[in-house]
């Protein structure tokens, strides 16, 4: 039993250390999030974690269907975080398994451009003509099906071992998940290419308020890691569990041709 309060104290005065709790955990397989850069196929600080292919698989555009529920719930809950799309492309780009094109609300700007070429107000040379655009192979369709903050404590399970003071330590325990899909759809055919789930999760502290006890006052506990890094590690998880399938791609196909019938029939 003293072991185990040794330890437990132990730890505690690790965690405070740590200031901000764990960092975000990709699934199972560790690293932190999306971090860096990327320029063309080179990438600065990336996260060794992203998975990343030695050449390009083809063009991606994202989508973020912001008509489906998960999009009102994300957007309500946490107003603060916006669009999902600019950290999904910024890790297709660094694992350069995709090249990126636009077909977000920027398309705006670049319609602009040709309207003034159109205009005749652009010097001469400028070259925004027709054909220059590149099609997108493919579309990435981003969802988020969980994600909350404080979901558990392991306060209940210490507290029995070792007692009320380690209960009050371990109470402070709180873990942030998420669970993202990201569904990557073929342009031309419409058919879907590939499906990924990912998850991530940390743990926050909140010890200071409930082992020191006023002794601190007004200092609090340490507040919760920003819930955009968990949704981000979780849809840098969706994303390497879907380039590690698509290292090994098969075709999937129909006897008589995709969209032919299929093998199913229905009766007379």
């Amino acid at each position: 039993m003293k072991k185990l309060l040794t330890a437990a104290i132990s730890v505690t005065a690790l965690t405070l250390a740590a200031c901000n709790g764990t960092m975000p955990t990709m699934g199972n397989a560790g690293g932190n999030t999306v971090s860096g850069a990327a320029g063309g196929a080179n990438t600065e600080n990336k996260n060794t974690a992203l998975e990343s292919c030695s050449e390009p698989l083809g063009t991606m555009s994202v989508f973020e269907d912001r008509t489906l529920p998960w999009w009102n719930v994300y957007a309500s809950r946490y107003p603060q975080l916006g669009s999902t799309i600019p950290v999904i492309r910024t890790m297709i780009q660094q694992s350069n398994c995709f090249v990126v094109v636009e077909r977000g609300r920027a398309m705006q700007a670049l319609n602009t451009e040709r309207e003034l070429m159109n205009s005749g107000e652009m010097r001469s040379g400028s070259n925004f003509g027709k054909g220059q655009m590149v099609a997108a192979d493919y579309t990435m369709n981003p969802s988020i099906q969980f994600s909350e903050k404080g979901t558990g404590g392991v306060g209940g399970l210490l507290g029995g071992l070792v007692g009320s003071t380690v209960g009050v330590i371990a109470g402070g325990l709180k873990k942030n998940e998420a669970s993202t899909t990201l569904l990557l759809i073929d342009n031309r055919s419409g058919v879907q290419i590939s499906a990924a789930v990912g998850n991530a999760k940390n743990y926050d502290f909140n010890l200071f308020g409930g082992f020191f006890g006023g002794a601190v006052g007004g200092a609090g506990g340490f507040t919760n890691t920003p819930e955009g890094k968990i949704i981000a590690a979780s849809f840098a998880d969706s994303y390497n569990n879907m380039v590690k399938a698509l290292r090994n791609y098969k075709a999937q196909t129909v006897k008589g041709g995709l969209g032919k019938g299929g093998k199913l029939k229905v009766g007379q």
